[in-house]
């Protein structure tokens, strides 16, 4: 007896159906997460990003809410000047880490930018503002 496509056993469509929610319930789990670290940030209309300087986000951006400083980072220390000869600079580099927090009002999250010398390393999330 030959069987048309809709005529199936009922456990064949049942274990099709239920790959199929399984595969929509994994897409649906880790599609959409919350973003934690962010790589820009929305001023308005303009837009600050990773790498950018403290005076461009100022400028962008004004004035932080507040500023806490974190500490130092070492870094090793290079030469990029002009010049074509060997220069051997201190082997560590200490860069003052900053905090910047800017409060966008109790419609959007907090924002923190942190600053590793004069360059904007990371962008994150805090909750809501006030």
């Amino acid at each position: 007896m030959k069987m048309n496509p809709g005529d199936r056993p009922i456990e064949a469509r049942r274990a099709r159906w239920i790959a199929q929610a399984v595969v929509a319930f994994a897409i649906c789990t880790t599609g959409p997460t919350a973003a934690h670290a962010e790589d820009s940030m929305r001023c308005g209309s303009r837009l600050v990003s990773v790498g950018d300087g403290k005076d461009k986000v100022r400028t962008l951006c004004g004035e932080p809410t507040s500023i806490s400083f974190a500490g130092v980072v070492e870094r090793p220390g290079h030469y990029d000047g002009p010049y074509d000869y060997w220069y051997f600079p201190p082997s560590w580099v200490e860069l003052p880490v900053e905090i910047w927090t800017y409060n966008f009002g109790p419609t959007r999250l907090l924002r923190k930018l942190r600053f590793v010398g004069d360059e904007l390393e990371q962008i994150t999330t805090d909750g809501r503002g006030y």
